[in-house]
């Protein structure tokens, strides 16, 4: 029989492939012109064909972030006199570049996937990250795509985030950029502080919400909701004009699979437990049935029908503690 210490190390292992999994999809270069089109200006007007034939090839998790580490054609030569003692190992999870315009502007972009944009639950503002991001983006350019004090050869940075646990009305787009205010005088002509923005997608964590208004959102939480491939593959096709060539279908096929395998395996027993505690505390309450029914739906993104036998179950189990 296997030990409870490796059951929970397959479990990782399969989370960790599934996370991947997640990246691997968003860098496909479909995603990557939508989430262009829908969030940057200079993007708004293109065609999606245009963008995803000026779209180099991503990188998935393999760039770090920390001094000495950020250009690869750096660490060889600067990875130890660059590296700040004390910083842990911080990756992007997908980077890569992307040309717009006549003259070919560079754009370096990198795009995180998480669970939260919330301070509570990450221990520090999301929006302070993201400067840092930003920051060492820039700063990575030196002698790589200028040289000396040959500033404005500097590439314009993106750093777009997307959260996935924004209430049923919190579906939003948010950008972070740089500003210009007068304080005395003459107002300057400064043109190129729009060289550096941030982007913060949230995504609703209740897969049972009404479909999003924006356009990039309901996609995104279509290509993220958990259902089976077939179901994903159709929608995103009809509703969202995705072409699900091979290499689109591999990447769906992976993240599909792993996710019915992670729920076979019990990752979610802590929501079970969850959904336990919760039942105990509104029958202790004297709630209704009815009303318990609506608040785990809502709550944890359940059917009716999964609802109802939730509480059936749960109902019995404090029935026969309390015998």
């Amino acid at each position: 029989m296997e030990t409870n210490i490796s059951q929970a190390l397959d479990i990782t292992s399969d989370r960790a492939r599934y996370d991947e999994s997640i990246k691997e999809i968003l860098a496909d270069k479909q995603i990557l012109a939508r989430i262009l089109k829908y969030t940057l200006d200079e993007f708004e007007n293109l065609e999606l064909d245009t963008i995803i034939a000026n779209i180099d090839e991503p990188e998935i998790s393999r760039v770090r972030i920390e001094p000495g580490h950020t250009n690869t054609e750096k660490i060889k030569k600067c990875a130890e006199e660059d590296n700040v003692p004390g910083e842990g190992k911080i990756f992007f999870d997908i980077r890569f570049s992307v040309y717009h315009g006549t003259e070919q502007i560079k754009v370096l972009i990198n795009i995180e996937a998480q669970k939260s944009s919330r301070a509570s639950k990450l221990g520090y503002h999301l929006d302070n990250r993201i400067i840092y991001y930003l920051s060492r983006m820039i700063s990575a350019q030196k002698e790589v795509e200028f040289n000396r004090s040959d500033y404005d050869d500097l590439k314009a940075v993106r750093s777009i985030w997307i959260c996935m646990d924004a209430a049923d009305d919190e579906d939003s787009i948010n950008r972070i950029v740089l500003s210009q205010d007068t304080v005395f005088g003459k107002n300057m002509d400064l043109t190129n502080l729009s060289k550096v923005q941030g982007v913060i997608i949230r995504l609703r964590s209740n897969e049972n919400s009404e479909v999003s208004k924006n356009t990039l959102i309901a996609m995104l939480e279509e290509l993220l909701k958990k259902e089976s491939a077939d179901i994903k593959k159709k929608r995103l096709s009809e509703n969202f004009g995705l072409v699900m060539d091979a290499e689109t279908e591999r990447r769906m096929d992976i993240m599909c699979n792993l996710s019915e395998v992670m729920i076979e395996q019990g990752i979610e027993k802590g929501i079970e437990k969850g959904i336990e505690a919760f039942i105990a505390d509104k029958l202790e309450d004297e709630v209704s049935s009815d009303i318990i029914i609506h608040k785990l739906e809502k709550r944890f993104n359940l059917s009716y029908d999964k609802a109802c036998e939730y509480l059936r179950k749960y109902s019995e189990s404090v029935t026969e503690k309390s015998d």
